[in-house]
C-alpha cells in the first residue's frame, strides 16, 4: 500500500496529552453557544429543562421505596390484615405505575424544552464557521482539501446536540443519583454497601475510560481515513470530464476502493472493541449485584432486612447502572465531540491573512483607473513572481497584460482583488491604495469574466442574478440580452429556470461565458477584469465572445489579461512582462515595430494558426 493510503498511526502521548488539555478550554468555547447573553429565552429553556431533570430524578429516587413498601406489603412484614395489606400494596404499586409515568414525562418535557437551545446553538455555531471559512484567504483554500474541511463542519456541528445531551441529561443527572443512592443505602444499610458500591463504581469508571481512550484513538483514525475516501470520492467526481478521457474509472476506484477498504479495517477494530467494554462492564456490575442481593439476603437471614430491601437494593442498582451501562459510549461521545468541536475551532482560528484595516473606509470610485506602484509578490518565500512592478491603467481604457507563461498575468488579478497583499509596493484604484479600504467596497468596484466560468448548481436566473443582491427579473433579462443570451434562452424549454448543473457543466463554454457576461453586467462595476475570458473557446465563438466583450467594456476601465494577442490588438495599451517584470508597453502597432518579446510572440502565434488554419481569411491582421 502506497503511502497515500496507508493508515494514519495513533497520536502518541504527548498528542493525547494535548487533547485532553485542550477539552476543557474547548467546552469553555462553546459555553457562549449554550448560554446566550442576548437571548433569555433560550436560558429560561435551560433553567427549566435542568429543573424537569431534577424533578425526573427525585421521582426515581422514591420509587423503589414503593416496590419495597409493596412486596413487605404482600409479603406480611408490616402489621395488619391481608385485606389491608393487599389495599396497601395496591396503593404502592398504583404509585409506583404512577411514578414511571412521571418520570418519563419529565424526561420528555426535558427534550422539549432544551431541543431549542441544542439546534441554535449548533446553528449558531456553524453559522461562524461558514462566516470564518468565506474570509479566509485563497492561500487557505487552495492548500486544503475541501471534501475534509466540510467534514470537519459536518462531524462538529453534529456532534453539538449529542454532546450537550449527554453532558446535562446523562452525566450531571447520574452523578447526582449516584451521590443520593450512597445516602440512601448508608442510612439503610449501613457504611459497607455504601463502600463496596463506591469502589465499584469507580472500578467501573476506570475500566471504562481506559477502555474507551483505546476505542477514542481507534475512532480518530477511523475520522482520517473517511475524510481521505470523501476526499478522492470528491475530488474523482467533480473532474469526471478529466477521468472520461484518460479512461481512468478503473483507476479512480482503485483509489477509492484503498481509501474505503482502509477505513472498513479501522471501523471493524472500533467496532469489535465495543464487546471488550460491554463484558468487562458486565462482569463488574454483576458482580456488585450478586454481592449486594448476598448481603441483604444475610440480613434477611439475621431478621435484620426484609423481602422488600432486598427488592430495594437490586433496584436501586439497576437504575444506578443503566446509565452507567452506555457509560463507554458517552464518554467516547463526548470525548470525539470536543475533538471535532477542537477541530472546527481551529477552522475558526485560522489566520486571516488579508484583513481590513480598523476603521477602513469604503472605496468610492470617482476616476476608475487602476495602478500597480512598485509591486513586489510571491506566493511563496523565496519564489518571487513580480519583481518592483509599475504600471497605470487610465479612466474609460482598455489596457491588456500578455506574456510568457509564468510571467505573473493571473497574479495580478489576484492582487486587484485582494485575495493577497503584496511584499512591498501598492495597488491603487481610483487614487485609493486597496490595503486602506474595505474588501467587499473594493470587490464591488470590479466585474471580472475568467478563463473557467465556474456556475452554481442552480438555475440560469440565479447564476445571473448573482452579479448584485436584490436583482430583479428586468435587471436579469436586460443583462441576458446585453449579453447575447437570449437567443439561447428562447431555445431552452424552461428558458431562465433551466438548470445548469454542477459548476455549470449542462452549458457550453462559450455559454457559460456568457452567463458570467450577464452576471458581470448586472454587477454594473466601473473597472472590468478580463482574465483569459476566450482562451478556452473555439475561433468562432471566441470572436463572438469577444464583440460581446468589446461591447460591454465601452465606457469602463477595462483591464485584459491574455494569452492570445489576437484577442487584445485593438487595446489602447499593452504591458509585456517577463519574469514579473514590464519589459515592454505601447499599442500593437508600436509594440510590432519595435521589434522585442511582443513581436517574437506575435510572429509565433500567427505561425501556429497558419499551421492549424491555412485560409489566409482566419490569419490574423497587423
Amino acid at each position: 500500500m502506497s503511502s497515500d493510503t496507508a493508515i494514519s498511526p495513533a497520536p502518541d502521548n504527548k498528542k493525547n496529552r494535548a487533547r485532553d488539555v485542550e477539552s476543557w478550554p474547548t467546552l469553555k468555547r462553546f459555553l457562549p453557544y449554550l448560554w446566550p447573553r442576548d437571548n433569555p429565552g433560550l436560558r429560561t429553556r435551560i433553567v427549566t429543562a435542568m429543573a424537569l431533570v431534577l424533578a425526573g430524578k427525585a421521582v426515581t429516587l422514591a420509587l423503589p421505596f414503593a416496590y419495597k413498601g409493596a412486596v413487605d406489603a404482600m409479603s406480611g412484614a408490616g402489621s395488619g390484615t391481608a385485606r389491608d395489606g393487599a389495599a396497601v400494596a395496591l396503593a404502592l404499586v398504583a404509585a409506583y405505575a404512577l411514578g414511571r409515568f412521571t418520570s418519563v414525562a419529565f424526561d420528555n418535557f426535558r427534550n422539549i424544552a432544551f431541543e431549542r437551545v441544542g439546534q441554535t446553538a449548533t446553528l449558531h455555531l456553524a453559522e461562524d464557521v461558514f462566516h470564518r471559512l468565506h474570509r479566509l484567504s485563497l492561500r487557505f483554500h487552495l492548500a486544503r482539501r475541501t471534501g475534509e474541511v466540510t467534514k470537519i463542519i459536518e462531524r462538529g456541528t453534529k456532534s453539538i446536540d449529542q454532546m450537550l445531551y449527554f453532558l446535562l441529561f446523562n452525566i450531571a443527572p447520574t452523578i447526582i443519583e449516584l451521590l443520593a443512592v450512597g445516602i440512601i443505602f448508608y442510612i439503610n444499610f449501613g457504611i459497607e454497601l455504601v463502600a463496596a458500591t463506591a469502589l465499584t463504581v469507580v472500578a467501573y469508571v476506570y475500566v471504562t475510560r481506559a477502555i474507551t481512550e483505546w476505542r477514542t484513538k481507534l475512532r480518530r483514525e477511523m475520522n482520517d481515513l473517511d475524510g481521505k475516501a470523501l476526499h478522492r470520492a470528491v475530488d474523482s467526481l467533480l473532474n469526471y470530464e478529466t477521468v472520461k478521457y484518460f479512461g481512468a474509472e478503473r483507476r479512480e476506484e482503485a483509489r477509492y476502493s484503498q481509501a474505503a477498504r482502509a477505513y472498513a479495517e479501522a471501523a471493524i477494530k472500533s467496532e469489535n472493541s465495543v464487546g471488550l467494554l460491554n463484558m468487562a462492564q458486565a462482569l463488574i456490575t454483576n458482580a456488585l449485584v450478586a454481592a449486594a442481593m448476598a448481603y441483604t439476603v444475610w440480613g434477611w437471614s439475621k431478621g435484620t432486612m426484609t423481602v422488600g430491601d432486598l427488592v430495594l437494593v437490586n433496584t436501586y442498582l439497576i437504575q444506578l447502572f443503566r446509565p452507567l451501562d452506555v457509560l463507554g459510549w458517552v464518554y467516547r461521545t463526548i470525548r470525539q465531540g470536543l475533538i471535532d468541536m477542537a477541530e472546527m475551532f481551529r477552522l475558526i482560528d485560522t489566520d486571516i491573512e488579508v484583513q481590513d484595516k480598523p476603521g477602513a473606509p469604503a472605496l468610492v470610485v470617482r476616476t476608475p483607473t487602476v495602478a500597480f506602484d512598485n509591486v513586489t509578490f510571491g506566493y511563496d518565500p523565496g519564489r518571487t513572481i513580480l519583481n518592483g512592478l509599475s504600471f497605470e491603467v487610465p479612466a474609460g481604457t482598455t489596457t491588456a497584460i500578455v506574456g510568457p507563461s509564468g510571467a505573473g498575468k493571473s497574479t495580478i488579478g489576484r492582487l486587484l482583488f485582494r485575495f493577497y497583499d503584496p511584499l512591498s509596493g501598492r495597488v491603487l484604484v481610483g487614487g485609493e491604495d486597496i490595503a486602506s479600504v474595505t474588501q467587499q467596497s473594493l470587490r464591488a468596484a470590479i466585474g471580472i469574466v475568467p478563463q473557467d466560468s465556474v456556475l452554481f448548481n442552480e438555475d440560469l436566473a440565479y447564476n445571473i442574478a448573482y452579479g448584485a443582491e436584490g436583482a430583479d427579473q428586468a435587471m436579469i433579462e436586460q443583462a441576458a440580452r446585453d449579453a447575447a443570451l437570449t437567443p439561447l434562452i428562447e431555445r431552452l424549454p424552461d428558458r431562465f429556470a433551466t438548470m445548469v448543473g454542477e459548476r455549470g457543466l449542462k452549458l457550453s463554454g462559450g455559454e457559460k461565458q456568457r452567463v458570467a457576461i450577464a452576471r458581470t453586467l448586472v454587477k454594473n462595476p466601473p473597472i472590468l477584469l478580463l482574465d483569459e475570458a476566450t482562451s478556452a473557446l473555439d475561433t468562432r465563438t471566441e470572436q463572438e465572445i469577444l464583440a460581446t466583450l468589446r461591447r460591454i467594456a465601452e465606457g469602463r476601465t477595462t483591464l485584459a489579461i491574455a494569452h492570445r494577442l489576437s484577442t487584445i490588438a485593438d487595446a489602447d495599451n499593452i504591458l509585456v512582462l517577463d519574469h514579473g517584470r514590464l519589459v515592454e508597453s505601447g499599442t500593437h502597432g508600436a509594440l510590432l515595430k519595435h521589434g522585442g518579446l511582443y513581436a517574437e510572440m506575435w510572429a509565433r502565434q500567427a505561425s501556429e494558426r497558419r499551421e492549424a488554419d491555412p485560409d489566409p481569411a482566419l490569419e490574423p491582421a497587423q
